[in-house]
Protein backbone atom coordinates (compact mmCIF):
# COMPACT_ATOMS: atom_id res chain seq x y z
CA UNK A 1 0.00 0.00 0.00
CA UNK A 2 1.43 3.21 -1.19
CA UNK A 3 1.57 5.93 1.02
CA UNK A 4 -1.25 8.62 1.18
CA UNK A 5 -3.45 5.97 -0.69
CA UNK A 6 -6.09 5.69 2.00
CA UNK A 7 -8.61 8.14 2.43
CA UNK A 8 -9.74 9.25 5.62
CA UNK A 9 -13.60 9.75 6.47
CA UNK A 10 -13.78 11.49 10.07
CA UNK A 11 -16.89 10.36 11.34
CA UNK A 12 -18.82 13.19 12.98
CA UNK A 13 -21.86 11.46 13.93
CA UNK A 14 -22.88 12.76 17.14
CA UNK A 15 -19.86 15.72 17.28
CA UNK A 16 -21.05 19.69 17.31
CA UNK A 17 -20.25 21.24 13.85
CA UNK A 18 -17.90 23.58 16.28
CA UNK A 19 -16.03 20.11 16.59
CA UNK A 20 -16.01 19.46 13.20
CA UNK A 21 -14.81 22.64 12.15
CA UNK A 22 -12.05 22.45 14.32
CA UNK A 23 -11.39 18.87 12.15
CA UNK A 24 -11.67 21.19 9.10
CA UNK A 25 -8.96 23.82 10.33
CA UNK A 26 -7.26 21.02 10.65
CA UNK A 27 -6.99 20.07 7.11
CA UNK A 28 -9.69 17.45 7.13
CA UNK A 29 -12.20 17.51 4.29
CA UNK A 30 -14.14 14.69 4.43
CA UNK A 31 -16.41 13.25 6.88
CA UNK A 32 -19.07 10.84 7.64
CA UNK A 33 -23.01 10.67 9.51
CA UNK A 34 -24.94 7.90 9.96
CA UNK A 35 -28.20 10.00 10.21
CA UNK A 36 -29.30 12.11 6.76
CA UNK A 37 -31.07 14.92 9.70
CA UNK A 38 -27.46 14.91 11.51
CA UNK A 39 -25.85 15.38 7.86
CA UNK A 40 -28.39 18.09 6.67
CA UNK A 41 -27.75 20.36 10.09
CA UNK A 42 -24.24 20.33 9.78
CA UNK A 43 -24.09 21.00 6.05
CA UNK A 44 -26.15 24.27 6.52
CA UNK A 45 -23.54 25.24 9.59
CA UNK A 46 -20.12 23.87 7.68
CA UNK A 47 -18.20 25.10 4.92
CA UNK A 48 -19.15 24.40 1.33
CA UNK A 49 -16.07 22.27 0.01
CA UNK A 50 -16.71 19.57 2.84
CA UNK A 51 -17.09 16.26 1.30
CA UNK A 52 -20.57 13.91 3.18
CA UNK A 53 -20.65 10.75 2.91
CA UNK A 54 -23.77 9.09 4.31
CA UNK A 55 -22.28 5.83 6.22
CA UNK A 56 -25.43 4.87 8.28
CA UNK A 57 -28.42 2.81 7.44
CA UNK A 58 -30.68 4.88 4.10
CA UNK A 59 -34.33 4.64 4.46
CA UNK A 60 -36.24 4.89 1.09
CA UNK A 61 -38.27 7.80 2.34
CA UNK A 62 -34.67 10.04 2.79
CA UNK A 63 -33.32 8.77 -0.53
CA UNK A 64 -34.61 12.24 -1.77
CA UNK A 65 -33.19 14.30 0.97
CA UNK A 66 -29.80 13.19 1.12
CA UNK A 67 -28.81 12.33 -3.08
CA UNK A 68 -28.21 16.17 -3.57
CA UNK A 69 -26.21 16.96 -0.72
CA UNK A 70 -23.58 13.87 -0.52
CA UNK A 71 -20.49 13.25 -2.05
CA UNK A 72 -20.50 9.58 -1.44
CA UNK A 73 -23.13 6.77 -0.12
CA UNK A 74 -20.90 4.28 1.38
CA UNK A 75 -24.06 1.91 2.71
CA UNK A 76 -26.48 1.00 0.02
CA UNK A 77 -27.38 -2.52 0.89
CA UNK A 78 -29.84 -3.54 -1.51
CA UNK A 79 -30.82 -3.10 -4.91
CA UNK A 80 -33.60 -2.05 -4.53
CA UNK A 81 -32.19 1.10 -3.05
CA UNK A 82 -29.52 1.31 -5.52
CA UNK A 83 -32.26 2.21 -8.03
CA UNK A 84 -34.64 4.27 -5.63
CA UNK A 85 -31.29 6.47 -5.47
CA UNK A 86 -30.16 6.03 -9.42
CA UNK A 87 -33.98 7.06 -10.26
CA UNK A 88 -33.79 10.52 -7.59
CA UNK A 89 -30.45 11.24 -9.50
CA UNK A 90 -31.60 11.47 -12.77
CA UNK A 91 -34.61 13.93 -12.00
CA UNK A 92 -32.06 16.41 -10.34
CA UNK A 93 -29.32 15.44 -13.82
CA UNK A 94 -27.07 14.11 -11.36
CA UNK A 95 -24.98 11.02 -10.82
CA UNK A 96 -24.40 9.57 -7.21
CA UNK A 97 -21.20 7.62 -5.93
CA UNK A 98 -22.06 5.10 -4.07
CA UNK A 99 -20.41 1.92 -2.21
CA UNK A 100 -21.89 -1.37 -1.60
CA UNK A 101 -22.19 -2.49 1.60
CA UNK A 102 -21.74 -6.08 2.50
CA UNK A 103 -22.33 -8.22 5.61
CA UNK A 104 -18.70 -9.58 6.27
CA UNK A 105 -19.77 -9.51 10.41
CA UNK A 106 -20.37 -12.15 12.55
CA UNK A 107 -23.21 -9.77 14.19
CA UNK A 108 -26.35 -10.45 12.69
CA UNK A 109 -27.65 -6.96 13.18
CA UNK A 110 -25.45 -5.29 10.75
CA UNK A 111 -26.67 -4.13 7.26
CA UNK A 112 -25.61 -5.30 4.00
CA UNK A 113 -25.55 -7.88 1.12
CA UNK A 114 -24.60 -11.54 1.86
CA UNK A 115 -21.22 -11.73 0.09
CA UNK A 116 -22.95 -14.41 -1.93
CA UNK A 117 -25.38 -12.18 -3.49
CA UNK A 118 -22.29 -9.73 -4.45
CA UNK A 119 -20.92 -12.67 -6.04
CA UNK A 120 -24.02 -13.98 -8.20
CA UNK A 121 -25.21 -10.72 -9.36
CA UNK A 122 -24.12 -9.43 -12.24
CA UNK A 123 -23.13 -5.94 -11.25
CA UNK A 124 -22.24 -4.70 -14.91
CA UNK A 125 -25.94 -5.48 -16.25
CA UNK A 126 -27.28 -4.01 -13.01
CA UNK A 127 -25.54 -0.63 -13.42
CA UNK A 128 -25.94 -0.18 -16.85
CA UNK A 129 -29.66 0.09 -15.80
CA UNK A 130 -29.12 2.35 -13.30
CA UNK A 131 -27.63 5.47 -14.92
CA UNK A 132 -28.08 7.77 -11.84
CA UNK A 133 -25.55 5.78 -9.84
CA UNK A 134 -21.87 5.11 -10.14
CA UNK A 135 -21.00 1.99 -7.78
CA UNK A 136 -17.09 3.20 -7.04
CA UNK A 137 -16.44 0.03 -4.55
CA UNK A 138 -17.81 -1.97 -1.81
CA UNK A 139 -17.62 -1.39 2.34
CA UNK A 140 -17.82 -3.60 4.95
CA UNK A 141 -17.63 -3.39 9.01
CA UNK A 142 -15.67 -6.20 11.19
CA UNK A 143 -17.17 -7.86 13.68
CA UNK A 144 -16.70 -5.82 17.04
CA UNK A 145 -14.65 -8.44 18.71
CA UNK A 146 -11.04 -8.28 20.05
CA UNK A 147 -9.93 -11.38 18.33
CA UNK A 148 -7.60 -9.82 15.55
CA UNK A 149 -7.35 -12.21 13.41
CA UNK A 150 -11.25 -12.85 13.36
CA UNK A 151 -10.80 -8.86 12.20
CA UNK A 152 -8.67 -9.72 10.14
CA UNK A 153 -10.08 -12.63 8.36
CA UNK A 154 -13.08 -10.47 7.77
CA UNK A 155 -11.50 -7.84 5.60
CA UNK A 156 -9.57 -10.59 3.91
CA UNK A 157 -12.91 -11.57 2.42
CA UNK A 158 -14.11 -8.09 1.68
CA UNK A 159 -10.69 -7.35 -0.62
CA UNK A 160 -11.14 -10.78 -2.15
CA UNK A 161 -14.67 -9.90 -3.00
CA UNK A 162 -13.51 -6.53 -4.38
CA UNK A 163 -10.95 -8.14 -6.41
CA UNK A 164 -13.55 -10.65 -7.60
CA UNK A 165 -16.15 -8.39 -8.45
CA UNK A 166 -13.77 -5.82 -10.08
CA UNK A 167 -12.71 -8.55 -12.40
CA UNK A 168 -15.98 -9.78 -13.75
CA UNK A 169 -18.08 -6.15 -13.26
CA UNK A 170 -16.14 -3.78 -14.18
CA UNK A 171 -13.00 -4.39 -15.17
CA UNK A 172 -12.96 -0.81 -17.94
CA UNK A 173 -14.75 1.05 -15.01
CA UNK A 174 -11.22 2.67 -13.00
CA UNK A 175 -13.94 4.40 -10.71
CA UNK A 176 -14.51 1.00 -9.22
CA UNK A 177 -11.70 1.23 -6.88
CA UNK A 178 -12.75 1.75 -2.98
CA UNK A 179 -12.88 -0.43 0.06
CA UNK A 180 -13.94 1.21 3.21
CA UNK A 181 -13.31 -0.39 5.78
CA UNK A 182 -11.79 -0.15 9.36
CA UNK A 183 -12.62 2.29 12.08
CA UNK A 184 -10.69 2.96 15.48
CA UNK A 185 -10.01 0.10 16.46
CA UNK A 186 -9.21 -1.90 13.67
CA UNK A 187 -8.30 0.15 11.11
CA UNK A 188 -4.31 -0.87 11.20
CA UNK A 189 -5.46 -4.43 10.31
CA UNK A 190 -7.39 -3.06 7.81
CA UNK A 191 -4.99 -1.10 5.33
CA UNK A 192 -2.67 -3.83 5.99
CA UNK A 193 -5.82 -5.85 4.26
CA UNK A 194 -6.29 -3.75 1.25
CA UNK A 195 -8.59 -0.69 2.48
CA UNK A 196 -8.10 2.31 0.42
CA UNK A 197 -10.68 4.70 2.69
CA UNK A 198 -11.20 4.15 6.71
CA UNK A 199 -14.03 5.40 8.79
CA UNK A 200 -12.54 7.04 12.10
CA UNK A 201 -14.08 9.24 14.60
CA UNK A 202 -12.45 8.52 18.18
CA UNK A 203 -9.03 8.95 17.12
CA UNK A 204 -10.12 12.25 15.21
CA UNK A 205 -12.63 13.84 17.78
CA UNK A 206 -11.50 11.86 20.71
CA UNK A 207 -14.22 10.19 23.34
CA UNK A 208 -18.05 11.50 22.51
CA UNK A 209 -18.84 13.75 25.64
CA UNK A 210 -22.17 14.81 24.31
CA UNK A 211 -24.96 14.05 21.80
CA UNK A 212 -25.55 17.88 20.76
CA UNK A 213 -25.01 19.19 16.13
Amino acid sequence: MLPGSVSVVAVSKTRSHEEVLLAYNAGQRVFGENRVQELLTKKKLLPADIRWHLIGHLQSNKVRQVVPEVALIESVDSIKLLKEISDEALKRNLVTDCLLQVHIAAEETKFGFDPAEIEREDWSAVTGAFKGVRVCGLMGMASFTDNSEKVRAEFRMLTALFNETRERCFIDKPFFREISMGMSGDWNIAVEEGSTMIRVGTLIFGERTNKTI
